[in-house]
């Protein structure tokens, strides 16, 4: 058993909570309430809101905000789209009376007992005077069949005997799970079960497990906040109206921004099997940080899928691709690298993850690897005005007198230079560009790119080649040579004639591939970016050239973390700037950009509050014995005070990002620094599982413990 001291709890109750504040607003003038009214439409107008239409006639806004709770997707099919959530049926069952608190004028008098293994919980509610008091509520979440609701399947009002959104309880939804609970607290079989009070209360399940919160992705000024829990409807609020005037939130929006789902992840079919799945996680079991879904699965796969699954791929799923972490047919390789890929005992740190990825990691760097890199969010941008916008855009000079084939790492910021995006940038003309980006960042960035066009009145055209075009990276110290074997044109790949950070068409056998010198993995190579037809075919020649299959597990993780490289919405957050992230540039281009005052400011500071640091477990025994590599997310703490480090603007340090680096031989984790522990040979201590364990400063900003000097790729 565990007491959590700090843990919270509504009181009084939601609905008294929100009916409260509802009659507040209105007392005040400052909300007009219309009840009984029907919205039975709304009011669009060239892909702008412009009101609603209801039973009583048209109500104009230019903002419209849906907070309709479990009815919000049926306002957002007005506007002819949908949400990924939907409503599941969530037991309550009250027993009675209990008088332990008679007097005390109490809404809660003991700690609410969560009971994770039954996915359920236990409370009392408090004296018997208050609204619902002298009771003992039961909470069950259904773990083995939840039972889903589609919006438009709820009662209307009148047509139950409670609010439309109670539903009639079942005893088969909770007689097994019912009777463990009597086992446990025997309260329950003691007192009298309030029949005609328990109910099964309608909450929402989203796809993702994150809410729906921001601008429709498709209509201007309609706002969604939906499947928000009340106990974080406050702060949803606060996040909402920063949103909709100025734009700055105080914290990172990645993960709830409604504009986050590609248009697959919003058909029925997607939403149900998602939210299904999300349902039966709510309470138990615990979820795994790799945990992936079982549903939605194989609906974008690249051309090399086929040769993967051959191969024995292990796969996961991100934005919809099937991506292979490892491959079976590489376990040969741990002949070669076992010694220097550790197996791991613990069954957590072990789950979800293929020992083999880490032979492959180190065979690329010893010949080459072939990289699955085709789910790249892949957009191209033209038109008369497009290198205005991408100049705007970006943080660096991509257009001017950039030369076209020239590639560019680049960032988004924020109207403050927090980070919002961080892509690279192909110039293919005077006004044509590709933007290259992670798949789970894609669609935000098209959104976020598309409305800065809009708003700004220019003249772009923004293409979505994601579906269309594939990418095969290839690294290693041999790639060069076996890309001459195949190429068509094999001086052409003379570092001479095709610099770092350049594109060049060529012709592979007859296959078009537009090459990207460029390099994720500290090893010289290319990306290989070939439309869908012809990516079989050339998977087959590199194969056949002997480079190794290689996951994206290397790419994603293992490498990222010894070269140092950042991953947006994990280690690069809006909360946090460029100079903070060790990513500013040498020099300030002239043009102006989006955030570039806030920019400008933030590199005159003498000091920054925080540094994102590269760190490494210098033990990673625990207290058994047993060597652990954590995955998710671990407070980073001070070895002295035992307290999780905070920076002066109160933001707290946690790993941001994890991997065992196999060429290394070190557990590698990302992390920001309050300045004061920005210290390269500094102590300091990790927590994982309830225990500490010691890590080392290696790097203070973007340095590479593989290649330091990141020679390797320039070769």
């Amino acid at each position: 058993a565990m007491w959590d001291p700090d843990a919270g709890l509504v009181i009084p109750r939601s609905q008294t909570v929100a009916g409260k504040l509802v009659d507040q607003a209105e007392a005040t003038g400052d909300l007009q309430v219309f009840q009984n009214t029907t919205a039975n439409g709304l009011e669009i107008h060239e892909g702008k809101i412009k009101g609603v239409h209801t039973n009583r006639g048209l109500i104009a806004a230019d903002a419209v905000i849906v907070c309709a709770g479990l009815w919000g997707r049926l306002i957002a099919q007005m506007a002819g789209e949908d949400l990924p959530i939907m409503p599941v049926d969530h037991p309550l069952c009250f027993f009675g009376p209990y008088e332990e608190f008679a007097g005390t004028g109490k809404e809660i008098g003991y700690p609410l007992l969560r009971d994770q293994g039954n996915s359920a919980y236990l409370r009392d509610t408090g004296d018997p005077a208050t609204a619902e008091g002298g009771q003992i509520e039961w909470g069950y979440y259904e773990e083995k069949d939840p039972r889903l609701v589609h919006p438009k399947d709820l009662l209307e009002k009148g047509e139950s005997h409670w609010s439309p959104s109670q539903r009639d309880l079942e005893m088969d939804q909770i007689i097994e799970p019912l009777e463990k609970a009597m086992e446990l607290t025997p309260i329950l079989g003691e007192l009298g079960w309030n029949e005609k009070h328990s109910f099964n209360g309608l909450l929402q399940v989203t796809a993702d497990n994150g809410p729906s919160i921001g601008e429709s992705p498709n209509t201007r000024g309609l706002w969604y906040a939906e499947a928000v829990w009340v106990k974080d409807a406050p702060g949803v609020a606060k996040l909402l109206v920063d949103m909709m005037t100025d734009g700055i939130t105080e914290t990172d929006i990645h993960s709830v921004d409604v504009a986050r789902y590609y248009p697959m992840q919003k058909t029925p079919e997607y939403i149900r099997g998602r939210c299904y799945e999300s349902a039966f996680k709510i309470y138990n079991p615990a979820v795994h940080s790799r945990e992936p879904y079982t549903e939605g699965r194989n609906l974008r796969r690249s051309p090399f899928w086929q040769r993967e699954q051959e191969l024995g791929g292990y796969f996961m799923e991100l934005a919809g691709w099937e991506r292979a972490h490892g491959y079976a047919a590489n376990e040969v390789l741990l002949t070669t690298y076992g010694d220097r890929v550790p197996v791991r005992e613990n069954e957590w740190d072990n789950r979800h993850f293929w020992r083999v990825s880490n032979a492959e990691h180190l065979a690329m760097s010893d010949n080459a690897g072939m990289i699955n890199l085709s789910h790249f969010a892949v957009y191209d941008i033209s038109g008369a005005d497009a290198a205005t916008l991408m100049e705007y855009a970006c943080v660096a000079k991509v257009a001017g007198t950039t030369p076209i084939g020239k590639g560019i790492y680049t960032h988004f910021l924020d109207r403050v230079g927090g980070v919002r995006s961080d892509l690279t940038i192909l110039r293919l003309a005077e006004n044509r560009f590709r933007l290259i980006d992670g798949a789970d960042a894609g669609h935000r960035d098209y959104v976020w790119l598309s409305r800065l066009a809009e708003d700004k009145g220019w003249d772009v055209f923004i293409e979505d080649r994601s579906d269309h075009m594939a990418c095969l990276g290839l690294w290693g110290p041999n790639a060069r040579s076996m890309l001459e074997a195949i190429a068509d044109n094999p001086s052409a790949l003379d570092p001479k004639h095709f610099p770092f950070a350049t594109t060049k068409e060529i012709s592979v056998q007859g296959i078009p591939v537009l090459a990207f010198r460029i390099s994720y993995v500290g090893e010289s190579g290319w990306e290989l970016h070939v439309p869908f037809s012809y990516g079989l075919s050339l998977w087959d020649l590199v194969f056949a050239q002997g480079a190794t299959p290689v996951g994206v597990e290397t790419y994603a993780n293992s490498r990222r973390l010894e070269k140092s490289f950042r991953l947006q919405n994990a280690d690069l957050l809006t909360e946090y700037n460029l100079i903070e992230a060790g990513l500013s540039r040498p020099t300030v281009k002239d043009a102006d950009f989006h955030g570039k005052d806030a920019y400008l400011e933030q590199r005159t500071r003498d000091v920054q509050p925080a540094y994102l640091c590269t760190m490494t477990m210098t033990d990673n025994r625990d207290s058994n014995g047993v060597p652990r590599y954590p995955v998710g997310t671990c407070p980073i703490v001070d070895p002295d005070s035992n307290a999780v480090l905070t920076d002066e603007l109160g933001r707290r340090s946690y790993t941001t990002s994890i991997a065992f680096g196999p060429s290394i031989g070190k557990n590698i984790a990302l992390g920001y620094l309050p300045k004061e522990y920005a210290e390269e040979g500094r102590t300091l201590l990790i927590e994982y599982f309830d225990e500490s364990f010691p890590v080392r400063v290696e790097a203070v900003g973007c340095k590479g413990l593989y290649d330091p000097d990141n020679l390797l790729p320039r070769q």
